[in-house]
């Protein structure tokens, strides 16, 4: 019997939404293989992997391009990020949050994936005055009007929730100050709320293709 279950690539699998993403496509029953590119090896006691779907492997992003036999699966999902001030410099900034992804896209065309899910930011535009968003959408533009890649699609998530292995001090206070004022995100305002990483992570994957 031909084993439908599709198979998957993640990019960015050790952060907050990566994390979360990996989870859920581990015991998510429409996936019979995840495929992580990391920088590192991942911790396997995050990732409890019941069937044995799970395929890390170590790469040099610097050279993304090197390892497009892996993009050769049915949904790819790019879960990368990072903050100017981690980054070190907004040109580094833009190497991680536009470049590197521009890259996983144009890899995820070139091996037919069936589509492509990232994570951008809400607020995205790329004719912001503020940079992180300005950077955002630019990349959104850039994928969504890209020739030939199939079924590219963004999630737009606000501050996230969930356990970082890093600590973020401004993250941190404006999730204090959101959920202070929680009650006022209804409506057109919904959109701001800060959200969990796991119900983003559920978000990329109902985005797919079926």
């Amino acid at each position: 019997m031909t084993d439908i279950r599709k198979t998957a690539c993640v990019i960015g699998a050790s952060g907050l939404v990566g994390k979360a993403l990996v989870q859920q496509l581990l015991v998510h029953p429409g996936y019979k293989q995840v495929t992580c590119l990391v920088r590192r090896p991942l911790n396997a006691a995050d990732y409890p992997d019941p069937e044995g779907k799970l395929q890390p492997v170590v790469i040099d992003f610097d050279v993304l391009q090197d390892y497009q036999g892996y993009f050769t699966v049915d949904h790819v999902f790019c879960a990368l990020g990072t903050t100017i001030k981690k980054a070190g410099s907004r040109a580094a900034f833009r190497r991680v949050d536009f470049e590197f992804i521009h890259v996983c896209a144009q890899l995820a065309r070139a091996q037919r994936a069936k589509g492509f899910v990232w994570v951008s930011s809400v607020g995205a535009n790329k004719h912001s005055k503020n940079f992180y968003l300005k950077v955002k959408g630019e990349l959104e533009s850039s994928i969504i009007s890209m020739p030939q890649l199939q079924h590219a699609a963004a999630v737009r998530p606000s501050l996230l929730l969930g356990q970082r292995n890093e600590y973020r001090r401004a993250e941190q206070w404006g999730i204090n100050i959101a959920n202070a004022l929680s009650f006022c995100f209804r409506g057109p305002l919904a959109k701001y709320k800060p959200v969990h990483a796991s119900t983003v992570a559920a978000q990329m994957i109902t985005l797919q293709p079926k």
